[in-house]
């Protein structure tokens, strides 16, 4: 069955233009890697959590800041990602200096076979985007995501 995740895309408008927060996964697989690498800050939800919360939790854990009150959210349509997995999503509007992030961390062996266990942050930069350059740097199938907020973003302005 394929996995889901949840996450939250905060945007910003700057001289009538918005701006997406992104971030770009920590460890070794990512440390090359920019076209297509970053993403919204997402995550699983844990056994019997809601979608939301897992949003709002993810957002927390790889950022270090605390997400806004649910009233100020929009859900967006669900995307299927290449592999399969399915990412659920709100949006709200907001700032933050991603200069600043705090974020959690996981353990790999690295490298690989080596015995030697080491410490990588789950997420080790975060930018804004403006949409043509977000929709490069995020993973293809999230561009969605993107392109839903500005169109709501247009309709509302």
């Amino acid at each position: 069955m394929p996995k889901t995740s949840a996450g939250l895309l905060m945007y910003r408008l700057r001289e009538g233009r918005a701006e997406f927060l992104l971030v770009h996964p920590g460890g070794p697989f990512w440390k090359n890697k920019d076209a297509g690498a970053w993403t919204i800050p997402k995550g699983e939800p844990r056994a019997g959590e809601e979608p939301l919360a897992a949003a709002k939790r993810e957002f927390a854990e790889e950022l270090g800041i605390e997400p806004p009150a649910q009233g100020s959210l929009i859900e967006l349509t669900t995307v299927r990602q290449k592999g399969g997995k399915t990412v659920q999503a709100w949006a709200f509007a907001g700032d933050f200096d991603p200069g600043t992030i705090r974020s959690n961390t996981f353990t790999l062996e690295f490298p690989p076979g080596s015995g030697k266990h080491c410490v990588f942050p789950e997420v080790d930069r975060a930018a804004f985007f403006q949409l043509e350059e977000a929709k490069l740097k995020i993973n293809p199938a999230q561009a969605a995501l993107l392109e839903e907020v500005g169109r709501k973003l247009s309709q509302a302005g």
